[in-house]
């Protein structure tokens, strides 16, 4: 009983965050709160789209909801997934009645950071890329861009082929 109330006692503290990989050299938060799902799907799995921006992957059919799978590294003018890949890791994000499900090279797991830790991004960041972003955390000289999951749904991309 005292090993129980000592693991209670202990509450892990902050906002949850979905840890994502673009590349070796970019980490990416997404908050858990918009995070509908994540999962990894066979690339045949995704409906390609002809005459479509490259950022779009396809069209993915998921429990009778169809939703746009998006290269997030493209969409962010980070970097590209490979073209070749078997499989994709997806994490689908929704707000409203909008939803993407967003491919990544790797999702690494969930992280826990204080709101306090949050540093904005208008000074320290690419400016493109600051729209798209709340905020950064560093840790251990690692720096976590956290995404606008809102700001990524309204992307103008998104907006003029949709």
């Amino acid at each position: 009983m005292i090993e129980t109330q000592a693991l209670t006692a202990k509450k892990v503290i902050g906002d949850p965050y979905l840890h994502l990989q673009i590349d070796s050299n970019i980490q990416l938060l997404l908050p858990m709160v918009t995070t509908k799902e994540v999962l990894i799907i066979p690339a045949s799995r995704l409906t390609f789209m002809p005459n479509m921006p490259p950022t779009f992957l396809g069209l993915l059919n998921r429990r009778s909801h169809i939703f746009w799978a998006v290269d997030l590294g493209k969409l962010l003018n980070l970097s590209s997934l490979k073209l070749d890949s078997q499989e994709y890791p997806l994490a689908i994000i929704h707000s409203g009645k909008k939803a993407l499900a967003l491919a990544v090279e790797k999702v690494m797991g969930v992280m826990r950071f204080p709101q306090e830790k949050i540093e904005s991004p208008l000074n320290s960041i690419e400016p493109s890329l600051t729209s798209y972003l709340q905020g950064y955390i560093t840790q251990d000289r690692q720096i976590f861009l956290i995404l606008d999951p809102e700001a990524i749904l309204d992307a103008p991309i998104l907006q003029q082929t949709v």
